[in-house]
């Protein structure tokens, strides 16, 4: 009671509503996996919504019919849903709902449920409301081209199941050594493409499902990836790259270029038809959000990939006969994901060319190779999808997040609004964009959160905000990505109690170009990126209007890292921090995203990884930090907020800690959310206050 009556008179005081708190600034539902029927009448979509999570669609005249088409009424239960779409006569959908185990087989379960967590297969009937059944236990679904049966992985091996006959039972399609993925069906059903990862190498690999047999085309000792095939389903395309002794979070400029190779099927004839350029775009960077299937088959006579062949990633089309390509998306800025429209011959994509710190979605003509911008503003835009009533997509601004919505005759029209927030906080700040020098001179980009009624002469505390990744970039708007449109909110949150906030967006993050990405010493390498950090610290300690003893930091994996670095290096500079599952040593790290690395094999290579993190500069620590962790993390190993705890407690570092049990790196739980950005904002009140 005293808690609230204080909000009260702090929101009188700074004549803001009292309805603006961490819980209505998260309080909207977050759409994700927009997709639509083949035939473009119907859109779906999956919404969290406060941690409960739905399908639901949009159908008839301008997507107006809205309605929630699945049934799971628990509340903030935790449990996934994905991997949303269409059969092909777009009367059902299929989705996956579960959470994916852990190295032990354990499934995900932070609200603790007394029922199985992991994932299943369900199909839904869009013309009989919520009627919808479990198919199987499973995930990554391909349905066949007939619509009647459905490929899929369980427990490492290939299984088929029927949707339309429920009598039959699943059964394993074929078993085969090593890992599986990607799976791709040929257009008429008869045969399965996948992947076959065998650690160190993978091939392509074909399964027919006439003679019941599988075949390894064209081995090698590379890594082969992205199949996809003709649109005559007679050849079969995929990427190969080449093996370089290499870590995660270390800049790679170029290598061993890449190629784009092409399988006659009938004969078993493959060949090299596309290599990519020494120097820049010769790495083949496959973690960046380009599409699904980096590789796009429109036409029998044209290939389309990404490159970054000009230093941005951008979509070319290959052509087939002369082994020619062409740009099709010209200008300084990435292209992200795309979908290509029934016409077979229109690509429509979202990208921040001519607004680098937003995204608007823009489409090209796959014969004329001309692009053309269609979302323009301050808004941010993504997810395009061509539907017969006009191009749904996703949208959002500064001052609300993210919403499914019908861009036509150069509007908006959002879609399902009987499911927003109607009382959503209308008070928040519109950020600035600023560029930040760093120590060495390098700029970084970041955004400038001012309180409101912000007046000269006033000083204020301040705080970074430090996002993840490190590929990650944000906006000047609630972000596309859950993780970031909450960490966005909470950066509002900050400026709306008082703070000048900096959203920071180090080198080695996304959005400005393959030079900034792989830059030069960063992570494991010299985390050269802690230069920003500090340059902003810097830059804030130098503003007027901002008490420079009272600079703090928060972040989260990547995010969390660095603020150990800032606060291990400057804790003269930084008075406080708040690290959430953030990494603290690069050689108890590496080996998650890359099963080979052992630091007792690579001992110069594991030495300057050292060197490079916080766990090195804790001698220098003298700031109080609060550390938030959730113990079921499968991105950071949860000993490296243990062994930094450990590290303070013997060095008298004033420290609190907020473990989450059985949570995983991207929250599950609505309440673990509301939780953590508690903790963050009431432990930095409470040092700034000091």
């Amino acid at each position: 009671m005293k808690k609230m009556l204080f909000l009260l008179l702090v929101c009188a005081a700074q004549n803001l509503p009292a309805q603006t708190t961490i819980e209505s600034i998260l309080s909207q539902p977050f759409p994700t996996s927009l997709t639509a029927s083949p035939d473009g009448k119907n859109v779906a979509w999956i919404f969290n919504d406060n941690g409960s999570r739905n399908v639901y669609t949009a159908r008839g005249v301008n997507l107006n019919d809205a309605a929630r088409i699945t049934g799971f009424e628990e509340k903030d239960n935790g449990i996934e849903i994905g991997e949303l779409s269409f059969t092909p006569s777009g009367k059902h959908v299929v989705f996956v709902r579960g959470n994916t185990p852990n190295g032990q087989g354990y499934a995900a379960n932070p609200a603790q449920l007394q029922i199985e967590t992991s994932r299943f297969l369900y199909i839904t009937d869009l013309e009989n409301g919520r009627d919808f059944r479990k198919i199987a236990a499973g995930y990554a679904p391909k349905i066949a081209p007939d619509g009647r049966s459905i490929a899929y992985m369980n427990a490492g091996q290939v299984w088929l199941a029927s949707l339309v006959d429920t009598l039959v039972k699943p059964q394993v399609l074929f078993k085969v050594r090593g890992g599986v993925s990607a799976l791709r069906w040929n257009p008429d059903g008869s045969k399965l493409a996948f992947v076959s990862i065998r650690g160190d190498h993978s091939f392509i690999g074909i399964y027919d499902l006439a003679s019941k047999a599988i075949t390894f085309p064209d081995p090698s000792a590379d890594q082969d990836q992205e199949p996809v095939w003709s649109p005559d389903g007679n050849w079969l395309a995929y990427v190969r790259t080449y093996k370089e002794l290499g870590f995660p979070f270390a800049p790679q400029r170029s290598g061993f270029p890449w190629s784009i190779r092409i399988l006659n099927v009938k004969t078993g004839e493959a060949k090299e038809i596309w290599k990519a350029a020494e120097g820049k775009g010769s790495v083949f960077v496959d973690d960046l959000p380009v599409a699904n299937n980096k590789l796009l088959w429109p036409s029998q006579s044209q290939l389309i990939f990404p490159w970054e062949k000009d230093g941005w990633v951008h979509l070319y089309a290959l052509d087939i006969a002369s082994k020619t390509s062409k740009l099709l998306t010209p200008g300084e800025g990435e292209v992200e994901n795309l979908s290509l429209a029934p016409d077979g011959q229109t690509l429509y994509y979202a990208c921040n060319i001519g607004d680098i710190n937003r995204r608007h979605i823009w489409k090209v003509n796959l014969n004329t190779a001309q692009a053309q911008q269609i979302t323009k503003g301050e808004g941010i835009e993504w997810s395009p999808v061509p539907t017969a009533q006009g191009l749904a997509l996703l949208h959002a601004s500064a001052t609300r997040p993210a919403w499914p919505a019908l861009y036509t005759n150069g509007g908006f029209k959002d879609l399902a609004t009987a499911f927003s927030i109607s009382d959503y906080p209308t008070d928040l700040v519109q950020p600035q964009q600023i560029s930040i020098k760093a120590t060495d001179g390098m700029s970084a980009p970041a955004q400038l959160f001012l309180p409101p009624n912000h007046k000269p002469g006033d000083k204020h505390p301040a705080v970074i905000f430090l996002h993840g990744g490190s590929r990650r970039q944000m906006l000047l708007g609630f972000n596309y990505s859950q993780y970031y449109s909450n960490a966005y909110a909470l950066n509002q949150y900050f400026a709306l109690q008082g703070y000048v906030v900096i959203a920071l967006n180090y080198r080695s993050g996304i959005g400005y170009g393959l030079d900034f990405r792989e830059a030069l010493n960063y992570g494991g390498t010299g985390a050269s990126e802690v230069l920003d950090l500090i340059g902003a610290g810097e830059y804030l300690r130098t503003r007027p209007d901002v008490d420079p003893k009272r600079i703090g930091l928060w972040g989260g994996s990547y995010g969390g890292y660095l603020t150990a670095h800032g606060l291990a290096r400057r804790s003269d500079l930084f008075a406080a921090g708040v690290d959430i599952h953030g990494v603290h040593n690069w050689n108890n790290v590496i080996s998650t995203f890359a099963p080979a690395y052992d630091p007792l094999k690579f001992p110069v290579w594991a030495k300057k990884a050292f060197e490079s993190s916080p766990m090195n500069f804790v001698n220098g620590w003298k700031s109080p930090v609060l550390f938030i962790h959730g113990d079921d993390d499968r991105n950071v190993i949860f000993s490296e907020t243990e062994d930094m705890i450990e590290a303070l407690r013997k060095r008298k570092v004033y420290f609190e800690q907020v473990i989450l049990p059985d949570e995983i790196h991207g929250f599950l739980l609505h309440r673990s959310w509301l939780k953590v950005y508690h903790s963050t904002f009431d432990f930095m009140e409470r040092q700034m206050k000091k």
